[in-house]
């Protein structure tokens, strides 16, 4: 399967139990279901939906900030079992658009310092190290926090491939 064959649009209350899914298939600390249901009107949650089945997910937010909007990349997240397709990608670039619509002009996230694949997507889509959050994660590992700016972004020619990686 290739990433043509992805719907991806903004997520619906309906869509929560295979986010949750997901979100568990993926992470050692997954976020519980009211998280999701707290973010469900953010500009860019967004579902990456296969064939009727929700395969992957981003959550991104804006913060209004003196007139040069901050978003965040909250959680990101593809189904084991659709890894390696582009999805990652497909759902990052599409938060990206979607955030920079909404007059977002620079966007942070938070990655594990050891997920090389999240880190790999993260660079070849133009996100650059800020900082290291030492302990950041529950099991003792540090963060980076990325960031990369949406007018650049937006002026780069696309790369190709992708992983379909999960981050947080």
């Amino acid at each position: 399967m290739s990433v043509a064959d992805l719907t991806v649009r903004q997520a619906e209350r309906a869509d929560l139990l295979a986010v949750v899914r997901i979100e568990r298939a993926c992470f050692s600390d997954p976020w519980p279901h009211d998280a999701f249901e707290r973010l469900l009107d953010e500009p860019a949650f967004l579902v990456a939906e296969r064939e009727g089945a929700v395969v992957g997910f981003v959550v991104a937010d804006r913060t209004p900030n003196h007139g040069r909007d901050i978003g965040h990349v909250k959680d990101l997240a593809v189904h084991p079992d659709a890894r390696g397709e582009g999805i990652g990608r497909t759902l990052l670039r599409s938060a990206l658009a979607r955030l920079r619509a909404t007059g977002v002009a620079v966007v942070r996230l938070e990655v594990r310092e050891g997920n090389d694949p999240a880190r790999s997507l993260y660079a070849d889509e133009g996100f650059e190290p800020v900082r290291r959050v030492g302990g950041y994660y529950r099991d003792g590992e540090d963060a980076l926090v990325l960031v990369v700016d949406l007018a650049a972004w937006a002026g780069r020619a696309g790369s190709g491939g992708g992983d379909g990686v999960e981050s947080r």
